[in-house]
């Protein structure tokens, strides 16, 4: 049995690039940043670990990332890893890994982010055509793994 699934949650690195291929199908590139933090044993310092994703979105995802990520907006990613490979114009192989995302969780909105009325006025009145998951963020601090009670 194989399985090739991905979790990420973090923080939006770049603005979504929204795009259609030929066919007229939508597809959104971004850089996604997650951190790890941890303690060092030896010196009790605390360390810190930023990994870049690229992350891939098509079709409707595509357009809800468009539509509601920018820089800095957390949201949680699912999906699978894939490495496509290409040969460029000196004629040498190339390779770049990606996260396809299956499904999206957008973040709470950031605070102070202005709307404009029209904008909110039209959000308000207009029914929603589907449900998107928000994630609820508490704080920003890590969890001890000495803290989970099993």
């Amino acid at each position: 049995m194989n399985l090739n699934k991905v979790f990420l949650i973090g923080r939006v690195a770049t603005d979504p690039e929204m795009r259609s291929t030929s066919g007229g199908q939508p597809v959104c590139n971004f850089r996604l940043a997650t951190n790890r933090v941890w303690t060092n044993r030896d010196s009790g310092q605390k360390q810190e670990k930023t990994e870049y994703h690229s992350i891939v979105l098509w079709r409707r995802l595509a357009e809800i990332a468009s539509q509601f990520l920018t820089k800095g907006s957390l949201v949680l990613i699912e999906g699978r890893v894939e490495t496509r490979s290409w040969e460029d114009a000196s004629g040498n192989r190339r390779f770049r890994t990606e996260i396809i995302g299956e499904r999206l969780q957008l973040g709470p909105k950031a605070a102070g982010k202005v709307v404009p009325p029209e904008e909110k006025e039209s959000a308000e009145t207009k029914p929603s055509e589907e449900e998107i998951p928000i994630i609820e963020e508490e704080g920003s601090e890590e969890i001890d793994i000495k803290d989970i009670p099993f």
